[in-house]
């Protein structure tokens, strides 16, 4: 791992997936995690403070930078949430099949290199009827913004930790066989159409 990638760059990812709308996004999704909990990408904690104490036992952290997890540290201070973490990226998830009740991806899907063997593990280790919450940009459905979000993405990817502005989330949650139960689309206020359109929604493992 570079410099950039273990020094800098967690320092740019968490700055920006912490911006006000995002977290406005956030404060959506993750507390409807229940259960033993599979983050998947959790960088930083960012979602630490949004998650039902109440409703959640604890909470898998799948994240392979060292230096995101360097920074998660203040966050996990703070949290109630116990935290176990998964030092591995998405495609090898150490978990027993069937052994996680919710899974959660907060703007992960873009940056992991084999999205499909990702979310078949995911599928792997959720049980049946398991809820996956995801909140996630890619793909615009406006044909001059996903024009630059192809055109773009190979120099940008190389400079945001592998993060691609033109996958399909919905189509990509399809192909491994989840069935999508929610889905809003919309473009993040204040933020660049490019990277700013954002699937939200609900999936689940069938049973």
């Amino acid at each position: 791992m570079s410099f950039y990638e273990d020094r800098i760059l967690p320092h740019i990812i968490d700055k920006a997936c912490s911006m006000g709308q995002v977290m406005k996004l956030r404060s959506q999704v993750v507390p409807r995690a229940r259960g033993r909990v599979l983050e998947v990408g959790m960088g930083s904690g960012i979602n630490l403070e949004f998650y039902d104490q109440t409703q959640v036992e604890m909470v898998y952290g799948l994240e392979p930078s060292e230096g995101m997890r360097r920074k998660a540290l203040p966050n996990l201070g703070r949290s109630p949430i116990h935290v176990e973490w998964l030092e591995l990226p998405g495609e090898q998830i150490p978990l027993d099949n069937e052994s996680v009740d919710t899974v959660l991806l907060t703007f992960t899907l873009c940056t992991i290199p084999d999205w499909h063997a990702a979310l078949m593990q995911m599928k792997r280790v959720l049980k049946p009827g398991g809820d996956l919450l995801f909140l996630e940009h890619g793909e615009a459905p406006h044909g001059s913004t996903r024009k630059w979000q192809h055109r773009i993405t190979p120099g940008w990817k190389m400079l945001a930790g592998g993060c691609h502005l033109n996958r399909n989330i919905a189509d990509l949650i399809l192909q491994a066989g989840f069935d999508i139960q929610e889905l809003e689309n919309l473009y993040m206020p204040n933020a660049p159409k490019i990277a700013g359109f954002i699937y939200k929604g609900r999936a689940i493992k069938p049973i």
